[in-house]
Parts: C-alpha cells; sequence; structure tokens
C-alpha cells in the first residue's frame, strides 16, 4: 500500500475531489497554503494499493492544471522593489505528489 501525498491549488480540489470519489478512491483533503505565492492550497491523502498507483496519479493529472499569474517583483524579491516595477508572468498550479510506503492500514 502507499500513500499519495498531492499538494494542488484550490481552484482544482473540488474537480479532483469529485473525481477521485467516481473512481472509487478514498481521500482526506487539508487546507494548506503554499511557500512561494502565499496562496490557498490543498493538500489530499490518498491511500491506494500498490497497483492502483497510477490510476490515481493519472486523475490528479487530469484534474490539477498549470496556470500563469502575474505577480510583481517586489513580491518575489523586495530588494528589486526600486528597479522592477512591472508584474512577470509565473506558472502555479498543477500538482506535486509524494509516493511514500505504507508500512501498516488501520481504519476503525
Amino acid at each position: 500500500m502507499k500513500l499519495i501525498v498531492a499538494i494542488i491549488q484550490d481552484k482544482d480540489s473540488q474537480q479532483l475531489q469529485t473525481q477521485l470519489v467516481k473512481d472509487g478512491f478514498r481521500a482526506t483533503q487539508l487546507p494548506s497554503t503554499g511557500g512561494f505565492l502565499k496562496a490557498g492550497n490543498c493538500t489530499f491523502l490518498i491511500g491506494v494499493d500498490d497497483e492502483k498507483v497510477d490510476d490515481a496519479l493519472e486523475i490528479i493529472k487530469k484534474t490539477c492544471h498549470t496556470r500563469s499569474q502575474y505577480v510583481t517583483p517586489t513580491f518575489l524579491m523586495p530588494e528589486a522593489a526600486s528597479s522592477m516595477g512591472e508584474p512577470i508572468e509565473v506558472q502555479v498550479g498543477g500538482a506535486t505528489c509524494f509516493i511514500v510506503p505504507v508500512d501498516k492500514f488501520v481504519r476503525f
């Protein structure tokens, strides 16, 4: 058994939750905050059998999308406040997944 820890944008969380349930996966959803843009994220904890890991990852891949977002350089580098004032485009979203082995799983 494996535990997938998937960190995604809030914007994709409802669609991911719906698709996971539809395909028979159980998941726990936790609110979280990203370190880069301090934006709202969602962390999913998904317990899956070894042979179902790729299926779960495919669902995450299909439902969690990258997006372009404009931020001011002062947000990224406060020391550059005087020299750079124009917003810059950064890619956000998608999913970051960690797959961790589970030694034991118990449900009460």
